[in-house]
């Protein structure tokens, strides 16, 4: 048994079928992917991308990176706490320094984790070798095993590739929500060949092709699986809602009992609600939805 299997992770996390009037009359198929099922603390795909780095570090000091908001850090900062692993957060925004802490900074400060603010020009830069060897140094961690924004990087990737695995025979489609593309370059690697992958990205930007391509190409050498993206769900961008959305959100928590993240999850049922209104899938089809996380706090 590893150190990570004492924290006894629900795997392969399950799937519920949901009876949902939008999709039946089209004669589709919706069940839900519960990852954030997975872990009471570290949920859904921050288990299956952290898992593996986490080993990894080998009891090293982990430092990663995020957003004042960041469901990775707090993450982190829980893996950390339960085994008893030094963690360190750079966090984007050296203005957020002299600032009171938010509940997500608080939570992540609480768990043990130490903050590190850095200007937003420095963050920028931090997968320039030189630019972050001067914050790892700043933050006092030279010797710490890195983990890049969001936990994604080839260890990740191929840490998810058992979400594709386990959804083998139970759905045509998986969709989810992305941020840095990790995941669902992960998934994707391991669905069958008569699955696809559909991403929701939740920042603007239309950048997300080519990063979950490189990621791809890190991982397992070349592009792997069925997969597209539709950027048309962001609400605005990375923390960004809008009151369509909470709407949304708030009538599918009541239809169902099944409490939405609002930053990825709903957008990302959003999304396959519209698509299924504009006619995106053939009837007949089960589409799968993964639940990354829950909401918080």
């Amino acid at each position: 048994m590893t150190v990570l299997d004492t924290l006894r992770p629900r795997l392969p996390s399950p799937v519920q079928e949901l009876s949902d009037p939008r999709f039946a009359r089209h004669g589709l198929r919706l069940v839900l992917k519960r990852d954030d099922l997975i872990h009471p603390e570290i949920v859904g795909n921050k288990w299956r991308k952290l898992a593996p780095n986490l080993a990894a570090a080998a009891g090293r000091t982990v430092v990663t990176f995020g957003g004042a908001y960041s469901n990775h850090l707090r993450a982190t900062a829980a893996a950390g706490r339960l085994l008893g692993l030094p963690t360190v957060g750079v966090v984007r925004g050296q203005e957020l320094a002299d600032r009171p802490l938010n509940p997500s900074l608080v939570r992540c400060a609480a768990d043990g984790m130490r903050l590190h603010f850095v200007a937003r020009s420095t963050y920028r830069d931090k997968a320039d070798p030189a630019a972050l060897a001067r914050v790892l140094r700043a933050a006092d961690a030279e010797d710490a095993y890195v983990v890049p924004e969001g936990g994604s990087n080839a260890l990740a990737v191929r840490g998810c590739r058992a979400l594709g695995e386990e959804l083998a025979g139970q759905a045509d489609v998986v969709a989810i929500a992305c941020g840095t593309g990790g995941t669902l370059a992960g998934l994707a690697a391991g669905l069958s060949r008569d699955q696809r992958a559909l991403g929701i990205p939740v920042l603007k930007g239309g950048f997300l092709t080519a990063g979950t391509e490189s990621l791809q190409h890190r991982a397992f050498g070349d592009r792997r699986g069925d997969w597209t993206l539709d950027d048309r769900f962001h609400c605005g961008g990375y923390a960004r809602t809008t009151p369509e959305l909470d709407v949304f959100a708030d009538d599918f928590e009541q239809r169902h009992g099944v409490p939405l993240e609002r930053l990825y999850v709903a957008k990302l049922l959003f999304g396959l609600v519209t698509l299924v209104e504009e006619g995106a899938f053939a009837r007949g089809t089960t589409v799968a939805a993964v639940v990354t996380g829950r909401p918080f706090p």
